[in-house]
């Protein structure tokens, strides 16, 4: 009857662990984010800015993937950013798109944004920031370094998290 009243705690404790933990945030500190700002809400926007996004994804954690710290990445990033200047002009012009658009990497505004129960202060942030046209549609982001894209982060701690109670329950049973 202890073993089952244990257990009970155990997993009690553990579910409270992990709801508390649910609300912490997976963004490291020292981290450079990748953002892509559509020109407008527009259906054609929204694909450009999909197929920017897409682009820079693969080229950009392409350069960073051998990378071991957060000065190499940005020694990197600083480099090559004629490069990826080059990459998006040539995309946009494939995609007959012609509302310009801008590159910065530095510190940029972030609005607070609430994804999956986890809420991401506004605030500024080191980042490739994309911004197409006149900024005003929906965005995209993510973690460029560490490769940490939202989705995967959280999928990843929740795998961690079941292996965890899986082995705590074994260790008790």
């Amino acid at each position: 009857m202890k073993k089952h009243i244990l257990i009970g705690i155990i997993f009690v404790l553990i579910m409270a662990s992990i709801k508390a933990l649910g609300v912490q945030k997976i963004i490291p500190d020292e981290a450079i984010r990748l953002r892509v700002i559509a020109n407008s809400n527009s259906k054609r926007d929204q694909e450009i800015k999909i197929k920017v996004k897409n682009h820079l994804q693969g080229s950009m954690f392409e350069l960073l993937k051998e990378t071991k710290g957060i000065d190499e990445a940005r020694r990197i990033i600083n480099n090559n950013l004629g490069v990826i200047d080059n990459q998006i002009d040539k995309l946009l012009k494939k995609e007959n798109y012609n509302w310009g658009y801008t590159l910065n990497f530095g510190y940029n505004y972030f609005p607070a944004k609430k994804y999956k129960g986890i809420t991401y202060d506004e605030g500024y942030y080191e980042s490739v920031l994309v911004t197409l046209g006149e900024g005003k549609g929906e965005n995209w982001w993510c973690i460029l370094f560490p490769p940490l894209c939202l989705l995967e982060a959280k999928e990843a701690d929740a795998t961690e998290y079941k292996f965890f109670i899986k082995e705590l329950i074994e260790k008790y049973l």
